[in-house]
C-alpha cells in the first residue's frame, strides 16, 4: 500500500485531470454501450451539486496523479458516488479503497446519510463490485434518474 498518498478536494484546473479523465471515460465506452455509460465529463463534474477530490503521490518524475472520486448530491441525505477511478499501473495496491474511505466520511461529515452509486454489471467491473462490497455497499434498486439496464449494477450503504 502507498503510504504517502495525498488526497485533495480538487478545482480540475490541472490539465492532468484531464488526461485522467478522459482515460477513464475511453475504458467505459469501450466495456458498455453508450447508453449505459454514466461518467460524468470535465463540464459535469464542475457543477456545482458535485465535489470532486484527486489522489497524489511522488514519484521520481515529479507529483503524479493516481486517483479520482466525486460526490454528488442527490437529494439533502442521498448522495451519489461518481468518478472512482485509479491508474491501471497502480492498482491493487490500495489506492482505491483510501479514496472510497476518505470519499464515505466526507459524506458522512457533509451530514449525508445514504451514498449510492452505479457501475457497470460487466465483467471489468468485478474488481469494483468487490470493493464497494468490502466497504459496505449492497446491491439497490436504480435511484436518481437512472432506469433498470443489464449493463448497469446500482449499490448503496447507509451513513
Amino acid at each position: 500500500m502507498l503510504t504517502d498518498l495525498r488526497i485533495r478536494l480538487d478545482d480540475l484546473q490541472d490539465p492532468r485531470i484531464a488526461t485522467f479523465l478522459e482515460e477513464h471515460l475511453t475504458d467505459m465506452r469501450r466495456v458498455s454501450p453508450p447508453e449505459s455509460v454514466h461518467a460524468l465529463d470535465l463540464d459535469g463534474l464542475r457543477r456545482p451539486d458535485i465535489r470532486f477530490w484527486t489522489a497524489w503521490i511522488d514519484l521520481p518524475a515529479g507529483e503524479s496523479l493516481v486517483g479520482t472520486a466525486a460526490l454528488k448530491r442527490l437529494d439533502d441525505g442521498h448522495a451519489e458516488l461518481k468518478s472512482m477511478r485509479t491508474a491501471a499501473s497502480l492498482r491493487g495496491q490500495g489506492i482505491a479503497g483510501r479514496m472510497l474511505a476518505y470519499v464515505v466520511a466526507e459524506a458522512q461529515a457533509l451530514g449525508y446519510a445514504q451514498l449510492s452509486l452505479e457501475t457497470g454489471s460487466q465483467p471489468f467491473f468485478a474488481p469494483a463490485h468487490a470493493l464497494y462490497e468490502k466497504h459496505g455497499f449492497a446491491a439497490c434498486a436504480p435511484f436518481g434518474t437512472y432506469i433498470d439496464d443489464p449493463n448497469s449494477r446500482f449499490m448503496t450503504r447507509m451513513l
